[in-house]
């Protein structure tokens, strides 16, 4: 398929809102890609590159951009430049380094743009940036690979689940179905994609719903979880980035576990002496940090609590009820370790938790169905976040033109409350 396609598909795909058409337009293009490129198409349509980052910024981008419209592409060079070759000169420029790179990178760029038309451009441009804003979010992909691939979407989603990679599901789908998903299950050292909540209102709202529940104290702080094999422990992020590194204590907390393999998930943040947390933005300034971190340590420690179990020793738990989850974390964990938690259909016990909550600090609960299976990178009906919300209203009363790549775009705004104690 070329690249030109893709990009059309793109742009007819943000220019409806309807998530059942995206759907449509997304799986019709998927059908025609062939087997070899469907992981490079599923990749592009999801705004990401095969390469990750390649070493190109917001201004040589926009330079490449401008140049390459001064020498428009020949028909015949539009029709003609394969996904697989848009993703060779990805790779090409990833691999730049040394003296002058920036500059090897830039021609490399330019040399790619002048193939294709203002609208591949465009596509290409926004893509090495991560601004792709077409509505294919992972959702809709889901849907489109199950669909052109004639997999069932369950199938497709519990597989993107355990591999964190919808572009090697899509591939497994399109030449095997889904026995071809059969074969994807949790691994140790390859993260899986978390777990979501939904808003509900209040406490009241949330046992309505889910009837006795699992309420645990929801805590402002980095999502993360562990996995251990021996003496090897390994930190992911929500975005499954390693932070090992980073985080000496959690390393500390998890390797003396009584056990050879484990996955668990929780929450790291810093805390005060008292116990009370700090500001999400402290967690967030330590966990940036990359260097010096034993000094920071101890300057500012973190803490991490768990509140899930996803493999224990050999036994998958990912398919078991959360019930059964929690009884093998409660198993595992020594005290301290574990989130605070309830387990109640009382209204007035629940209230009282969550006061508790709020009292010492934290934002408020987690409200969790004992029955339901870790579905893992969306938000179901099955874990509910309850806050308490304070809310302002506001008017805007200025706005800045924006700078760099928000030029053009109304920027920084102010806003105004009003103000009761003087009428103003």
């Amino acid at each position: 398929m070329g690249i030109e396609e893709l990009a059309r598909t793109s742009a007819n795909v943000a220019a409806t809102r309807a998530r059942s058409k995206k759907v449509e337009l997304l799986s019709a293009c998927l059908r025609l890609v062939s087997p070899v490129e469907l992981p490079i198409a599923v990749k592009f349509l999801s705004g990401e590159l095969m390469q990750g980052k390649i070493g190109l910024g917001f201004s040589a981008v926009q330079k490449a951009l401008v140049v390459a419209a001064e020498t428009p592409a020949t028909s015949t060079e539009v029709n003609g430049l394969s996904l697989t070759e848009v993703d060779r000169v990805f790779t090409d420029i990833a691999q730049v380094s040394g003296k002058g790179s920036v500059a090897r990178r830039s021609h490399l760029l330019l040399g790619l743009l002048r193939k294709v038309s203002e609208r591949g451009r465009e596509f290409i441009g926004k893509l090495i940036l991560g601004e792709l804003r077409h509505g294919a979010l992972e959702g809709i992909m889901v849907d489109a690979v199950a669909r052109a691939t004639a997999t069932p979407r369950a199938d497709v989603r519990r597989a993107v689940m355990v591999t964190g990679n919808l572009s090697r599901v899509a591939e497994a789908a399109k030449a095997h179905g889904a026995d071809g998903l059969r074969g994807f299950a949790i691994q140790l050292f390859r993260p899986v994609q978390p777990m979501l909540a939904e808003p509900t209102d209040d406490i009241d709202s949330a046992l309505e719903r889910l009837g006795v529940a699992a309420l645990e104290y929801k805590l402002d702080g980095v999502r993360v979880q562990v996995h251990k094999d021996a003496d090897d422990v390994r930190i992911y992020t929500r975005k499954l980035n390693d932070v090992t590194a980073r985080l000496p204590e959690v390393v500390d907390a998890v390797r003396p576990l009584p056990l050879n393999r484990i996955i668990l998930d929780g929450e790291v943040l810093a805390l005060r002496p008292n116990g009370r947390p700090h500001p999400f933005q402290t967690t967030m300034r330590r966990l940036g940090r990359k260097r010096d971190v034993g000094a920071t340590r101890g300057s500012l420690p973190l803490s991490v609590l768990f509140f899930d179990c996803l493999l224990l020793e050999d036994r998958s738990l990912i398919d078991e009820a959360a019930s059964e989850r929690h009884a093998a974390l409660v198993d595992c964990l020594p005290e301290g370790l574990g989130i605070p938690r309830l387990v109640t259909d009382d209204v007035t016990r629940a209230r009282r938790f969550l006061e508790s909550a709020l009292d010492a600090g934290h934002e408020g609960l987690m409200a969790k169905s004992l029955e339901a299976v870790y579905s893992a990178g969306g938000r179901g009906k099955s874990w509910l976040k309850i806050k308490r919300a304070h809310t302002l209203d506001l008017v805007i009363v200025a706005a800045e033109w924006g700078s760099g790549r928000r030029k053009g775009f109304l920027s920084n705004l102010h806003l105004g409350a009003f103000d009761e104690g003087t009428g103003a």
